[in-house]
């Protein structure tokens, strides 16, 4: 079994992050996409994130009818600051026979040496850096300190590339804020969901 783990914020889930999703799946021949909304990303400390049920409920609607598809609640259900190790790790208990792959942006490898046991982080799971078409081949030299020029390897050959979308949830909630349009941005299901809970419309995080 062959998982991909995607981790996010996913506020709001948009098409960028579904297509990622499914190239990652389709180059690297994944069995199953897990994406794993984050609670309180460590990055993020002190920013407003809109509640984590939400963000679930966002993404079950995101996903409804892809059986390759599904959430982890692990984070959001803990709570707090999650590491990427401790999520990992959950993934190895629960999925002790699966081989696990991290997909991430490539524009995020530069970051990755400082992110928690990052040693521990690359040996549990294959690095999927994604890049969008146009842009430089991944640079892992930042991990050449930490992991060996063989697991680097397997790296480069996992890495995936994408259309480039110019989508991100700040512009999503900047437009709801502004009373614009956000069709064909993310599904018409999420679109619909924003809209009946009143999501975005001020800088407030809904309760």
């Amino acid at each position: 079994m062959r998982l991909g783990i995607f981790g996010g914020t996913f506020d709001p889930v948009h098409y960028a992050h579904l297509l990622l999703a499914e190239r990652c799946r389709e180059q690297c021949r994944l069995d199953r996409v897990i994406f794993v909304p984050a609670a309180v990303p460590p990055h993020k400390l002190g920013q407003a994130l809109t509640p984590g049920s939400v963000r679930v409920e966002m993404l079950r609607l995101a996903i409804a009818g892809h059986e390759k598809f599904t959430i982890s609640t692990s984070e959001v259900d803990r709570g707090g600051v999650n590491y990427t190790i401790d999520t990992l790790r959950g993934f190895r208990q629960s999925e002790a026979d699966a081989e696990l792959f991290f997909l991430l942006g490539a524009d995020m490898l530069h970051d990755l040496p400082n992110w928690r046991e990052v040693e521990r982080v690359c040996e549990m799971a294959t690095i999927v850096a994604v890049r969008r078409v146009g842009s430089p081949e991944p640079d892992f030299a930042c991990l050449a300190h930490l992991v060996s020029e063989e697991r680097i390897e397997r790296f480069r050959q996992h890495a995936v590339e994408m259309p480039a979308m110019g989508l991100s949830g700040t512009e999503i909630r900047r437009r709801v804020r502004a009373g614009l349009s956000i069709r064909y941005m993310t599904p018409r299901a999420v679109e619909k969901f924003i809209e009946t809970h009143g999501l975005y419309r001020t800088d407030a995080t809904p309760g």
